[in-house]
C-alpha cells in the first residue's frame, strides 16, 4: 500500500514592505544594495577549521530595504548588486529593530537579475518597535 506524498507546495513570494516583526516563513527575492562585515572570528586553518563570519548586508526591492544579517557562507553569497532569492526567511528584532535573517532551515540562492530597482527612501531597519505588554482587565 503506497502513501500518497504531499506535492510540494508553490513558494508565496513576500515584498520587503509587507514585513512585519517577530514573523517568519518568508520567501524574497531581494537586491544587495551594500554589505559591511561585521564578525570574523576564528582560523580556517585552525585544528577544525572552523570561522564564524557575520556581515550585515543592506537589501531590497521596489517597496523598500532592511537589513539581512549574513553567517558565513552566507556572506560569500551577498556581493554588492547581485539578485539574491531568501527561502524560509524570518525577522529577528535587534535593539528594537527588525533584522532580516535565514537560518539552518531556510536557503539563500544566487538567482536571475532582477529588473526592478530598489526603493531606498523606506529602510523599515531604521524603524524602531517597542514591545508593549497589555493587560486586560
Amino acid at each position: 500500500m503506497a502513501e500518497a506524498k504531499p506535492g510540494l507546495r508553490k513558494p508565496v513570494f513576500t515584498k520587503v514592505g509587507q514585513l512585519r516583526p517577530s514573523t517568519s516563513g518568508h520567501t524574497l527575492t531581494v537586491k544587495v544594495v551594500s554589505t559591511k562585515m561585521v564578525l570574523q572570528k576564528g582560523r580556517a586553518d585552525g585544528p577544525q577549521g572552523r570561522q564564524t563570519r557575520i556581515a550585515e548586508c543592506l537589501v531590497g526591492d521596489e517597496t523598500g530595504l532592511i537589513i539581512f544579517t549574513a553567517r558565513n557562507d552566507q556572506v560569500d553569497l551577498m556581493q554588492e548588486g547581485s539578485t539574491i532569492t531568501l527561502r524560509n526567511a524570518k525577522i529577528d528584532m535587534w535593539k528594537g529593530s527588525m533584522r532580516l535573517a535565514v537560518d539552518k532551515w531556510g536557503r539563500v540562492e544566487v538567482a536571475e537579475p532582477a529588473s526592478f530597482t530598489v526603493k531606498e527612501d523606506n529602510n523599515l531597519s531604521l524603524i524602531e518597535y517597542e514591545l508593549v505588554n497589555v493587560v486586560e482587565e
